[in-house]
């Protein structure tokens, strides 16, 4: 098969623990690119938190996108330009943030390149860092999102947090809902995820399913996983998805992502 797509989410699948591009992996998309096969960012992170790392891999001089927020933005690398964006009302992000108080957890969203809260915790600070995006807390968390914005996030003890998640999508089934860390359970609207944005992009380059290849690590990259022709986890995959994919190759920080890439792209 000769693949034209790959599509990677970035936290915990190509970047590594200290999230750097490996040498390895930039060497090997770049020689991907020149092959004149897309190499495509997928990942829950805000755009702007993704736009450094796509120019580092060359995206946009090859003329290649960037599926942000799991799958809600689809952009050009090249000028930032959105093909496509799916908000979450504000009735449907005032009544998740109940749901944060009355589930005790803590609650953030997104708006004007900033993470929103109306509280602090460990887990809000490990989204700072990951996306380097100024915090603003707020005295109303209602109040002030008085708009629609991209998806929000509720965080808590991964012990606890994981079971809210079957409950949420219970209690909430027009919201898509998935996991992106164990700390982290992202919603967004509904039929918003991954692999419906990758089948979106998918459509606009004539590119067929079987003709992609998907890498990730966890539940919020599962749909593209199986969508794709050929579906990866890094092995640092969460462990109840193992057996979720078509192939298991070297975790994040041992250059699992270039494994694929030398096997069934430059080989």
């Amino acid at each position: 098969m000769q693949y034209k797509m790959l599509v990677l989410d970035m936290d915990d699948t190509l970047l590594t623990d200290d999230h750097r591009i490996s040498d390895l992996n930039k060497k090997v998309l770049l020689e991907a690119q020149a092959k004149g096969v897309y190499v495509v960012l997928a990942s829950g992170r805000p755009t702007s938190a993704m736009t450094a790392y796509a120019k580092e891999l060359e995206l946009d001089l090859n003329d290649s996108y960037i599926i942000s927020f799991n799958g809600a933005i689809i952009s050009q690398a090249k000028d930032d330009l959105v093909l496509f964006e799916q908000k979450l009302t504000v009735e449907q992000i005032h009544d998740l943030y109940d749901y944060s108080v009355k589930m005790n957890t803590h609650i953030i969203t997104y708006l004007d390149d900033e993470i929103i809260s109306e509280t602090d915790s460990e887990f809000i600070e490990i989204e700072k860092e990951i996306t380097g995006m100024p915090h603003l807390l707020v005295s109303s968390f209602k109040d002030y999102v008085d708009r629609p914005a991209v998806k929000c996030i509720l965080l808590k003890e991964p012990s606890e947090l994981k079971e809210l998640e079957e409950d949420l999508k219970a209690k909430m089934p027009h919201l898509s809902v998935s996991m992106s860390k164990p700390f982290f359970l992202e919603a967004a609207q509904q039929g918003i995820d991954k692999a419906a944005s990758l089948h979106f992009l998918a459509q606009k380059l004539n590119i067929r399913q079987e003709e992609i290849i998907a890498v990730g690590n966890a539940g919020n990259d599962l749909t593209m996983i199986e969508y794709a022709g050929l579906g990866v986890w890094v092995d640092n995959v969460t462990p109840e998805l193992r057996d979720r994919a078509d192939l298991i190759v070297a975790s994040n920080n041992d250059d699992g992502v270039a494994e694929v890439v030398q096997k069934y792209i430059l080989n």
